[in-house]
């Protein structure tokens, strides 16, 4: 975007000087200004166009930078972006180099607190507030929370600690009926029951009107009008809830009305103690192809900004998400037992399939992840074959029960992980570079990974038949290299086995899921410059084609594992540990995704600069194959 475009936006500093109707005139701008910005660069941009005027409304109420704004996950951030000095960056947002797509505490002294995955902000918050006080400094600590971020455990362990103190600090509650998909749960119908429910709110409009207007002698009934609306409220809001965890409630109020915002923030403020402020906002408000729809949570670029639509059409194959999603969807209509969990990413697990398909055997248990995992290990014990599709990076988070409730005692849960390695343009926060590492050090657990669509569904095809314990697929986000066909075509694949696609000397490459293809077109550069080398696909992590290794052992004295994941502990660190002790004299080179943070930049980009793409296998194995030259 040239920067003569750009308008030029008010500092917060200048922001608390403008008047009602400049800050709604200010809205507008900013709405039309994001909208223009995200079509050319992709993004999240349906919670921010949703909290515009709850972020101007925060900045003209609080001292910021010095007071404390933690915003949970970073969707909301884009408006809060623009207020804070970066209008004139966003054409480089989620590009290398450029402006995180989350907020991030290196990129500007207004972010508090970075964050990719939701319910962290209300935890954070609390843990400033104590830091600050324990340090006796002076400041105002806030936590914009929204709704959906309120299904996950987190959220409510901070609610609980902080709540039964006096601590100065501020949890503000976005309720915009939406995360990514629709809200489920209780405490969405929770949210909603009393926020449309006409006769509390004619009820409490009337003891309003007749409170404000009272007049002489009846003054003193108006404050009484006024508390016994309060009581009201306690019963028949949510308030009561968040009244009960030791925060004093304010709200609901319209997230929209700048007015009413800034002088119920200006208000609470100066009190002390934890409190909440529920807001009202409507997600994706102002987008003119359509508000409130779970596709316009984020959108990639290069879209028409008034329809939402790509101007390109892709003519790539399907990505693996939509294989995995139409092939389970098949494989449920051959198999009754079969169940699947997702956590508030349908649409991003391709799991929206099964809604329409098998309808009653879908769960989505919103941002739950460790939820997600002991809900399947329970429903394992009744001859249930359940399926956990949740992103690597977030799976994460249900770590503990991966090993206490399903490992441990052997449970047949299917765990289906997409998004696994880099992740282009979501960056440091999704990339799904650990899974490797933590599902292979977990007991009973059978690691796997497809080189391409049809070996995924084959895999899923063997991991929902697989008896004696649980069973993880990884695959990335990328296009699927091949058609896929459906999968009643195609059959299971052996465990543990391994392939052989190309056999040359010296130098074994056993590569991992999406690494053979790109070693294969290493191997036949190569090939071309007299270096044979063999490849083979590692499908398998574990438990591992014992009966191959033997044999590459045998005939290799130097094995190059490459795998889309961390170096540190993965398969490659494996291998070595295990080739110790077969044969010692067997060098085992791991080759990954290098010890360090991986910033946001194309896909292929981020490969080429870990050296996972073809060029750089192949540079590795010319190193090797020197070094073994030299040896010799």
């Amino acid at each position: 975007m040239p920067n003569t475009s750009i308008p030029t936006f008010p500092t917060p500093a200048e922001l608390r000087h403008l008047s009602t109707e400049q800050m709604v005139a200010l809205a507008a701008e900013m709405r039309a200004f994001l909208i223009e910005s995200c079509s050319q660069t992709g993004g999240h941009i349906g919670a921010g166009l949703g909290v515009v005027e709850l972020t101007i409304a925060l900045h003209a109420s609080f001292d910021t930078p010095r007071d404390q704004l933690v915003w949970d996950v970073g969707h909301q951030g884009y408006p809060h972006k623009v207020l804070t000095g970066r209008a004139d960056r966003m054409h480089t947002l989620r590009h290398e180099g450029g402006l995180s797509g989350f907020l991030k505490r290196s990129e500007s002294e207004y972010d508090a607190f970075g964050a990719g995955h939701a319910a962290t902000s209300i935890s954070a918050g609390y843990g400033i507030a104590v830091g600050r006080d324990l340090r006796g400094e002076q400041f105002k600590v806030v936590s914009i929370i929204g709704d959906g971020s309120m299904g996950s455990g987190l959220a409510y362990e901070g609610l609980n600690n902080a709540g039964a103190t006096d601590c100065d600090f501020i949890v503000v509650l976005n309720d915009n009926e939406m995360s990514i998909a629709p809200n489920v749960g209780a405490m969405h119908k929770y949210l909603t029951s009393v926020q449309r429910n006409p006769i509390y709110n004619r009820i409490r409009s009337a003891l309003g009107e007749i409170a404000d207007h009272a007049p002489g002698v009846l003054h003193d009934a108006g404050k009484i009008l006024r508390r016994w609306e309060e009581s009201v409220k306690t019963f028949l809001t949510p308030g009561v809830l968040f009244e009960e965890l030791g925060f004093r409630y304010f709200g609901p109020i319209d997230g929209h009305d700048l007015g009413q915002l800034v002088d119920t923030f200006k208000a609470v403020r100066e009190l002390k103690g934890p409190r909440l402020v529920h807001v009202i906002t409507q997600k994706g408000k102002g987008f003119p192809a359509g508000e409130h729809v779970e596709k316009w949570h984020a959108l990639p670029p290069g879209h028409d900004p008034t329809t939402g639509k790509q101007r390109k059409t892709s003519t790539a194959n399907a990505n693996y998400t939509a294989v995995f999603g139409k092939g389970l969807a098949e494989l449920m209509s051959e198999n009754d037992r079969v169940a699947v969990i997702t956590a508030a990413m349908p649409s991003g697990t391709g799991t929206n399939q099964i809604a329409k398909t098998h309808p009653t055997r879908l769960f989505d248990v919103g941002i739950a992840e460790g939820h997600a995992v002991t809900m399947a290990a329970g429903m394992a014990t009744r001859g249930v074959r359940p399926v956990v599709a949740i992103y690597s990076t977030f799976l994460q988070r249900g770590f503990d029960s991966i090993v206490h409730d399903v490992a441990i005692q052997g449970l047949p849960v299917v765990f289906c992980l997409d998004r696994a390695g880099l992740v282009g343009e979501d960056g440091e926060t999704h990339a799904g570079l650990y899974d490797i590492a933590y599902m292979l050090s977990v007991p009973n657990m059978t690691v796997t990974a497809p080189k391409d669509g049809r070996e995924l569904l084959a895999l899923l095809r063997t991991a929902v038949a697989h008896e004696t314990g649980p069973f993880s697929v990884r695959y990335p986000r990328d296009a699927s290299p091949d058609i896929v066909p459906a999968i009643a075509e195609i059959p299971a694949v052996a465990e543990g086995s391994w392939e052989v696609l190309r056999s040359g000397q010296g130098v074994a490459i056993l590569a991992v899921g999406t690494m053979v293809l790109q070693a294969l077109t290493a191997a036949e550069t190569l090939a071309a410059e007299g270096i044979s080398v063999t490849v083979v696909n590692c499908r398998y992590l574990k438990p591992y084609d014992q009966l191959t290794l033997a044999a590459l052992i045998a005939d290799h004295r130097q094995l190059l594992v490459v795998e889309e994941g961390t170096v540190v502990n993965g398969f490659g660190a494996y291998m070595a540990s295990v080739v110790q002790t077969m044969e010692p004299s067997v060098r085992v080179i791991a080759h990954g995704v290098p010890d360090r943070i991986i910033y946001a930049a194309s896909r292929q980009r981020q490969l080429a600069l870990c050296g996972l793409d073809a060029d750089g296998i192949a540079d590795k194995v010319r190193a090797l194959h020197g070094s073994e030259a030299v040896a010799s």
